[in-house]
């Protein structure tokens, strides 16, 4: 199928010109004002390509008057059931995270490695066909915190090393692979690209790099390089297809590990960064793990959680990015008592944590549940872990409510509400996870066919539901 325009190459290529144009700005404050017109646009193609696509219909798109099959002689970008909805998430991230930049923040935070950063992220999710395209963007989109960590005189070592050996075994693994030429691939040969999804997803043991990029990064950068869950993409176009069933059993119960694991260690955290940091690898190993169960019901609701971890932890962060504007970072040892100078902040990060865990009437409501009856089906022995894991994470999100925003009188000679540019952006993901909770049957029809695909890339021959549903239409 074609596109009626070519908003891929426009959604991508708009955030890499835009970061030569944008590090050619010496003053700050002009880098920002161009940086969120530059995002802004870039949301709106994707938007509209969303749209377009949802029109045109079928499984795959492709731009009309390929730009980038005219310069190399390949189809490069498409756009399928899977990234139809995440390119416009992503687009929506780094448009807010860039509006809602302080001035006291500007100087820290590069405007241009964030812009480059977008573009790449971009490109990897308009890429389905060609693994070595996915490999090279993931390998690239390492660079941008690098930059950052080094201009900054942050330590590098920790990072450096598990980026490394995640490029490394992405590139080995893929290696092995095309040398059975699309004959069956053993689990050894495999094992390779699992581990390195396993790096880039924060899974144990391979979760130390996380913490410390949260720690030493600025929190936009840490933010925007986690939430689209980039790893998730790359285990369902490069390790789903080839993988057996017992490999990815055990990619599955390693990922539901580490979800129970670091929501534990969520509810023992004495800093705000960590407390996000853990919340966070919690959700994506959920995510992980349901997409290695090989099964329609389960695997939609991995899905639908996937896009809801990327609405409601990406405003859960931008919330306690907010807050640290104003008074550095912040620990959980105490009672803070700033609900009385934040109270749409205090709302917002209420209600944003929650929907995260699936709370009823927010858009990760429907996921969860799907996710926790998937898991219970394909590992009956151990989906309980699921339910401990989502029940931890909302006792560290009530548990930092309470902390930060009451128990006391919080006095200060300078006001702390948030402004229109802050406000703006968690009311829209406020907006956007009701509107989703209320009226969750398009997201989840939409993740039902992309679940539909991935099983059909994985194995040809109809699956079963699909079977008993068309004889069901010729009786």
């Amino acid at each position: 199928m074609t596109l009626h325009f070519p908003g891929l190459e426009f959604a991508v290529m708009l955030p890499l010109l835009g970061a030569i144009f944008v590090n050619l700005l010496r003053d700050p404050l002009r880098a920002r004002h161009a940086s969120v017109i530059i995002t802004g646009i870039t949301l709106f193609i994707a938007l509209a390509t969303w749209i377009d696509f949802a029109y045109v219909g079928g499984k795959i798109a492709r731009d009309p008057n390929d730009l980038v099959r005219w310069l190399t002689g390949h189809e490069l970008f498409d756009i399928d059931q899977l990234s139809a909805p995440l390119l416009p998430l992503v687009a929506l991230l780094y448009f807010l995270t860039t509006l809602t930049t302080l001035h006291i923040k500007i100087r820290r935070f590069s405007f241009a490695l964030n812009l480059l950063s977008e573009g790449l992220v971009l490109a990897t999710f308009s890429c389905k066909e060609y693994s070595w395209a996915i490999i090279a963007l993931m390998a690239l989109s390492t660079i941008p915190p690098l930059v950052e960590l080094r201009s900054r005189n942050k330590p590098l070592r920790v990072y450096l090393i598990h980026m490394s050996l995640f490029v490394a075994l992405m590139v080995g693994g893929q290696l092995l692979i095309d040398s059975y030429h699309g004959e069956a691939v053993p689990a050894w040969a495999v094992a390779p690209l699992m581990a390195a999804v396993l790096i880039r997803s924060g899974i144990l043991p391979f979760h130390c790099w996380v913490t410390d990029l949260f720690e030493h990064a600025s929190f936009g950068t840490a933010l925007l390089f986690v939430t689209p869950i980039t790893g998730a993409y790359a285990a369902v176009h490069l390790i789903l297809p080839v993988a057996d069933t017992e490999l990815l059993r055990a990619m599955g119960l390693l990922s539901l590990a580490t979800a129970v694991y670091t929501a534990g260690m969520a509810l023992v955290q004495r800093e705000a960064r960590r407390l996000f940091c853990y919340l966070f690898l919690s959700h994506s190993a959920l995510v992980l793990m349901g997409l290695e169960m090989i099964q329609p019901y389960g695997l939609t609701g991995a899905l639908c959680v996937w896009l809801s971890v990327g609405l409601s932890l990406g405003g859960f962060g931008l919330t306690l990015r907010a807050l640290e504007s104003r008074r550095g970072r912040l620990l959980l040892h105490d009672f803070q008592g700033l609900y009385d100078q934040t109270p749409t902040l205090a709302v917002c990060f209420a209600l944003l944590g929650l929907a995260s865990v699936g709370f009823p009437c927010t858009i990760g409501f429907i996921g969860m549940e799907m996710l926790v009856d998937g898991a219970v089906e394909t590992y009956p022995s151990v989906g309980i872990a699921v339910v401990i894991a989502a029940a931890l994470n909302g006792i560290a999100v009530i548990h930092t409510y309470f902390l930060i925003f009451t128990g006391t009188r919080h006095r200060s000679m300078i006001s702390l509400r948030i402004g229109w540019r802050e406000r703006t952006a968690v009311l829209v993901l406020v907006a956007l996870i009701l509107l989703g909770g209320i009226i969750p049957q398009p997201g989840v029809h939409s993740r039902h066919l992309a679940s539909q695909e991935i099983l059909e890339a994985r194995n040809p021959k109809p699956i079963p539901g699909d079977v008993v549903k068309a004889e069901a239409d010729e009786d």
